[in-house]
């Protein structure tokens, strides 16, 4: 049966889904008040890290966090005005860090990156967006093997989904990319991986293979879905009804408010992510790679060298802080020591967490038609494709092959019970 769906946000989960469903024959609205990649889906680390299962919400994450706060060389920032606000979050947030909520969420984020390549592969196949899927090595640098013992903890939950790994001396690893500084003298390197060489841009052109096969794109912002009878009817786009039989919300951090009209109402912050570029840059790295000690990535990009991550709390409102750009600054002329560029630009985004770390997927309790798709944290590239063939085949009445009760928005629902 061909439906009416109304996409809300138009970042790597939204552009998917629309895809996803208009593959299936459904009649697809996709919707964004300022348009495709504007947001998180431009601005992240650019790699589909299938590796990337372990959740910040480690066993022992409570002790770290203060020494973290007041080292101005460690990736965590807070704005403590923002505090009494960010609370209640982050109180949910820290109770699990713990064993077995860890392992909980790492099975399930397994499940939505795990084939992140070829997921994406499959997503854009036969369009211009495929050109900038690079196929590659994921490496993740330590100072030592010491360093990386330290983190046994994730790599034997990575090793228990069955991944694999080298594990590569100074020499080796030094042979294999001399642009890393000497400092660094362990290395370990994922096969099987990816990155996106543009993601802004990839995430365009995907948009405009959806309307040039016939879908529609609305610059809008959407305030409200409409109902009648307990099932979907409509959304509110800028004043204007939008008449749909189904409705997606995936606009990340945003997509809360319009979650409450529909009865969840997701404990999420936005944890602000920053990225440094370094345009026309000589002397980077071969290879995507993960910084252990930094908690950032270098992705060598068309163009340009991305220095991306670093975790700051503090809302949705107030602007970027200078210190965690100046933070990836510093630690690219510590990591690669032969860098240069012509220029810097800069940017800031806003992941959206919940307090579970699991992204929020599936259908809506009680409202006929209402589909949720986000909160993926760190992972919203890696995730996507993945997440968007999942809430196609749930409104196209297929039954999806991974159980998705782990991610079920009913978790969240105002009239149910709270289980997380």
């Amino acid at each position: 049966m061909t439906r009416r769906v109304a996409i809300v946000g138009a970042g790597i989960v939204g552009v998917s889904t629309a895809i996803w469903l208009q593959r299936a024959g459904h009649k697809v609205t996709l919707i964004d008040r300022a348009g495709p990649a504007e947001g998180t889906s431009y601005g992240n680390g650019g790699i589909l890290a299938s590796c990337a299962i372990v959740p910040v919400t480690v066993p022992g994450l409570s002790r770290k966090v203060p020494r973290m706060l007041f080292d101005p060389d460690q990736p965590l920032f807070m704005r403590w005005s923002y505090l009494p606000r960010l609370m209640p979050w982050l109180v949910r947030y820290l109770r699990h860090a713990n064993p077995r909520d860890t392992a909980r969420i790492a099975a399930a984020l397994y499940r939505i990156v795990g084939d992140s390549l070829a997921d994406h592969q499959a997503l854009a196949e036969g369009t211009r967006a495929a050109k900038w899927i690079v196929p590659s090595d994921y490496l993740y640098a330590y100072p030592s093997q010491a360093a990386f013992g330290a983190d046994a903890y994730g790599w034997g939950l990575r090793g228990e989904h069955g991944f694999v790994w080298d594990e590569l001396a100074a020499d080796e690893f030094h042979a294999l990319d001399p642009a890393f500084g000497s400092h660094l003298t362990f290395a370990v390197r994922m096969g099987n991986h990816g990155y996106i060489s543009d993601p802004g841009q990839y995430v365009k052109d995907l948009a405009a293979h959806f309307v040039d096969s016939g879908g529609t794109l609305s610059i809008a912002d959407v305030t409200d879905v409409l109902r009648d009878g307990g099932a979907v009817s409509g959304v509110v786009a800028n004043g204007e009804t939008i008449a749909c039989d189904a409705v997606v919300l995936a606009t990340g951090i945003w997509s809360g408010a319009l979650a409450r009209k529909l009865d969840v109402k997701v404990p999420m912050e936005s944890e602000r992510g920053y990225h440094v570029e370094f345009w026309d840059a000589e002397g980077g790295p071969n290879f995507p790679t993960m910084v252990a000690a930094g908690k950032f990535v270098a992705t060598p990009m068309k163009g340009r060298l991305r220095l991306a991550g670093v975790v700051e709390l503090g809302g949705l409102d107030a602007p970027p802080s200078r210190a965690p750009f100046e933070l990836l600054k510093r630690q690219a002329k510590i990591t690669f020591p032969n860098l240069t560029w012509s220029r810097t630009s800069e940017w800031m985004g806003h992941r959206p967490a919940p307090a579970d770390s699991i992204p929020v997927i599936g259908a809506v309790p009680g409202v006929a038609g209402a589909y949720m798709g986000f909160g993926h944290h760190h992972v919203g590239l890696t995730g996507g494709p993945k997440t968007g063939r999942l809430l196609a085949q749930l409104i196209s009445d297929q039954q999806p092959n991974i159980d998705l009760t782990p991610y079920s928005p009913a978790r969240f629902a105002i009239k149910g019970r709270v289980t997380t």
